[in-house]
């Protein structure tokens, strides 16, 4: 595994374990080696992170639509920054150079990344291991919302326990290591 691509928020959130957790991922991701794969802004959580991968040595390859570019949303301290023509793509860019997905807390367009990546698994377009970095419960909601979904016979049982859940960034990176055979 050499690329992880993190969903997170563009903005902070108003917990602070949010950001401390963001800074604490990045610098677990540059220790590990590891090139983060994500968004390619310079606000929030998805700044956060990056700027912790850097700061600790770390490679980062942001992907941003022309449109977030053009409005100097950017991440340009970033060791490389690919410009996509859409949404869509940008998305699609991700999926394909990322060998696995993690999610931290984020809004409607981290929960959009997140369950389009599921989506895709779910139709064996994808195979990649998928996370959720569950700070301080963010996710319980979610993955409880999961359950029922399963529970009313939308989705096999069997593909929930595919995606990882932790509080802990050491422990989903065992894990995600030990589906891939890492």
């Amino acid at each position: 595994m050499k690329r992880v691509c993190v969903f997170c928020g563009s903005s902070i959130g108003n917990n602070p374990s949010f950001q401390k957790s963001a800074e604490e991922f990045g610098k677990l991701i540059a220790s590990f080696e590891y090139e983060l794969i994500y968004g390619g802004g310079k606000a929030g959580l998805m700044g956060v992170l990056a700027d912790s991968v850097l700061s600790n040595g770390g490679k980062v390859t942001g992907i941003i639509p022309d449109f977030l570019k053009k409005h100097e949303l950017a991440h340009k301290g970033v060791s490389k920054l690919i410009v996509a023509d859409s949404m869509h793509s940008r998305k699609k860019k991700m999926y394909d150079m990322a060998d696995c997905f993690i999610a931290l807390p984020g809004g409607i367009g981290t929960m959009d990344e997140l369950c389009e990546i599921l989506t895709w698994q779910q139709l064996k377009i994808v195979n990649k291991p998928t996370a959720i970095l569950n700070i301080d419960g963010y996710f319980d909601n979610l993955t409880g919302f999961f359950k029922k979904i399963a529970a009313c016979g939308f989705i096999e049982k069997e593909f929930l326990k595919r995606l990882i859940v932790s509080k802990s960034a050491k422990t989903i990176f065992k894990l995600i290591n030990k589906q891939t055979g890492y």
